[in-house]
């Protein structure tokens, strides 16, 4: 009782809840490269001057890159760009063209012979919205990473998000139009935790027991449970990695390859309340952790519960800035 207490304490006394302040992480910079009308894109989080990094994946179906160097027994402690990505396992190509941008810059590990830029990420697959011959390739990365800034972060059908949906237990015709979104949160001493999501899911985004965005009924004009199709019998739709939800906390603490390990598996916590089902065998769910190492942190559990929740928001966030795409109504056209 006394942990959680302490935790609801914390966020208590926060100044700030909003999108806007991820960008008081002094060491992180954001940029993204859209296909509008091939509906994919990529998402870059950069951090020049490198960031202690972890990874959790529920999903059985992921599309990830250098995931294995995060782990606490590995050497390297330090990662200069994490990608959100579009394009299915072709868009881990995508990541090439960060190596590219950021080694041009002189940005990675200094091996004496050449930066290494050390660049881990995820994909999604957002091939059946759209052309499903555009993917994000080395260009696109190189784009994302090159317009990367600390001014501002679209959210909804850009970047990652740009082919996103979600609701797809009854088929993807039934399905809803989601993107990319960010929430973050700033406390008194200085503290900032945000996330950043692609919210691409097999199923539905709720809030509580109430729907928000996901699978449609058969005229389309109003969201039903798919979890209730399941458990009415209803055959699942899919395979195994057509979906997958990917994202990102960011964060100025100073944190240990275990500890981001930790923030990580407890953001998870975000993609559960906010989706239902989630992390099953047709998605690759995947979230990533950073910290810049700006802020001493003495209680691990209280950043923990905050990066759920700020998961939990931006997930909300990417299916209500989302706009109708390939077909596919948005939240806002089922609920206005």
């Amino acid at each position: 009782m006394k942990l959680w207490a302490s935790a609801l304490l914390t966020l208590a006394v926060a100044t700030s809840t909003n999108a806007s302040s991820l960008f008081d992480i002094q060491g992180l910079a954001i940029g993204q490269a859209s296909d509008v009308n091939g509906l994919t894109g990529v998402t870059v989080l950069r951090f020049d001057k490198g960031a202690t990094a972890g990874v959790d994946v529920r999903g059985a179906a992921p599309g990830t890159r250098e995931t294995d160097l995060l782990k606490p027994e590995n050497l390297v402690d330090k990662v200069h760009a994490i990608v959100l990505s579009g394009g299915s396992a072709f868009g881990l190509d995508s990541m090439s063209g960060v190596v590219k941008y950021l080694e041009e810059q002189k940005i990675g590990f200094d091996t004496g012979v050449a930066y290494v830029p050390i660049v881990t990420g995820a994909v999604l697959f957002d091939l059946g919205l759209g052309d499903a011959k555009a993917r994000p390739d080395l260009a696109m990365g190189y784009a994302a990473a090159k317009g990367a800034n600390r001014d501002a972060m679209q959210e909804g059908n850009v970047g990652a998000g740009t082919g996103a949906s979600v609701g797809k237990i009854a088929g993807m015709s039934r399905a809803t139009k989601s993107g990319i979104g960010r929430y973050s949160v700033t406390l008194d001493n200085g503290l900032v935790v945000g996330a950043v999501v692609a919210v691409n899911a097999w199923g539905d985004v709720v809030d509580g027991k109430q729907t928000i965005a996901g699978t449609r009924s058969e005229d389309g004009k109003t969201f039903i449970s798919g979890t209730d199709l399941i458990m009415a019998g209803a055959n699942a739709e899919g395979f195994a990695g057509r979906n997958t939800t990917i994202g990102a906390i960011v964060t100025n603490a100073k944190l240990t390859k275990s500890q981001a390990l930790k923030l990580a598996q407890m953001g998870h916590d975000g993609y559960a309340r906010a989706i239902r089902p989630v992390h099953s065998m047709y998605d690759g769910d995947t979230l990533f952790a950073a910290g810049t190492g700006e802020i001493e942190v003495s209680n691990i559990n209280s950043v923990g519960v905050i990066a759920a929740e700020v998961v939990e928001q931006a997930i909300y966030r990417a299916v209500q800035h989302a706009q109708a795409a390939g077909g596919l109504p948005a939240a806002s056209d089922l609920t206005d």
